[in-house]
Formats: structure tokens, sequence, C-alpha cells
């Protein structure tokens, strides 16, 4: 039960990767082809540098996404990276990315700043950049706390079971794979 409910996580997490890479997109857009009468930094062309890093997070995450998902659907086994220590490890940088993309842009949207370009998100909603940037912080979030639960659902499984070098599907059978120590004591069979 708990391998459906990762590879679901996983499912969700992936979407929400295509969603944030839309709308970093739709952002970095917005920005680089300004007109000159936008009121938005005085119509001069440029990017956010954290919307660079979202954008790449959510297309690392895509990938990593549908390998580890069908890792686990398809049980795989390679001795390596498809591990529990392999998808840890993977989930830590992954939450770290997460984690940069979602302060850096919640501090951006923070008013107090002078050097700021977001502004305060929530007095804006008339504008379509102002809801895509609002949208955009949403969603990051909702990245990063599908990161976490991923990350604490397999270092749970992985500790419990014993199982930071076994597969990541987590669903052997020592008679049956080619991974861990397949040697059988039968009388524990018979019995």
């Amino acid at each position: 039960m708990i391998h459906f409910v990762r590879v679901l996580v996983y499912f969700f997490l992936f979407v929400f990767s295509v969603v944030v890479m839309s709308l970093s997109a739709v952002r970095l857009h917005y920005t680089l082809h300004l007109s000159p009468r936008d009121p938005l930094n005085g119509g001069v062309r440029f990017y956010d540098h954290i919307v660079i890093e979202l954008l790449f997070t959510s297309i690392i995450t895509m990938f990593w996404s549908m390998f580890i998902a069908r890792t686990i659907h398809g049980r795989h086994e390679h001795r390596r990276m498809n591990s529990f220590t392999a998808e840890l490890i993977g989930l830590f940088i992954l939450f770290l990315l997460w984690l940069i993309g979602a302060a850096v842009a919640t501090h951006t949207s923070n008013p107090p700043d002078v050097d700021v370009r977001w502004g305060n998100l929530s007095s804006c909603w008339a504008y379509s950049a102002c809801r895509i940037l609002t949208a955009l912080l949403a969603f990051t979030w909702l990245g990063w706390l599908l990161v976490l639960a991923l990350f604490v659902m397999s270092l749970l499984f992985a500790i419990a079971n014993k199982a930071f070098h076994d597969p990541m599907h987590g669903r052997w059978d020592r008679r049956a794979t080619h991974y861990g120590d397949t040697s059988i004591n039968m009388r524990n069979i018979v019995r």
C-alpha cells in the first residue's frame, strides 16, 4: 500500500513541477518581452534569477519523478541507482532546491525590501502578472511540501525495514531477486 501512495505522490509532484515550469516560463516570457510602455521596471526588460532557479528545479523534478515512479511501479533493480539511499540523496537535493526557490520567492514578495520587484502580491491581483507570481509561489511551496513528504516516507520505510541498500520499490522477495542475499534457509520456508 505504501508503494502505491509513493507512486501517487510522485505523480502529484510531477504535475506540480509541470505547473511550476509553465508559470516560470510565462513569467520569463513576460519580463523578457516587456513593452516600453509597461510600468514594470520602467519598460526595461529583465529576468528574475529565482524564476530561472524554479524553472531548473521543476524540470529536474519532472525527470526525477518519472524515473522514480517508473522504478517503483516496475520493480526495477539496479544495485546503486535504484536503492533507497539513492532515492533519499536525490530527494534531499530536490528538497534543498525547492526550499531555496520557495524561500527566496517568498522573500522577494515581501514589501519591506527596497530592492524588490514583486512587491506585495496580495494587493495586485487585478493584474495577470501578479496572479501568475502568486500561483508560482503557491505551487512552489506545494512542490516543496511533496518532496518533504516523500523524503520522510522513504526515510521512515528504509529505517523500519533496514532497507537503505535494498531496491527502492520496497517489494522484494529474497528468493526471486537478483539484488540482495539470495541464500534461503529451507527449514523456515517449510514451516
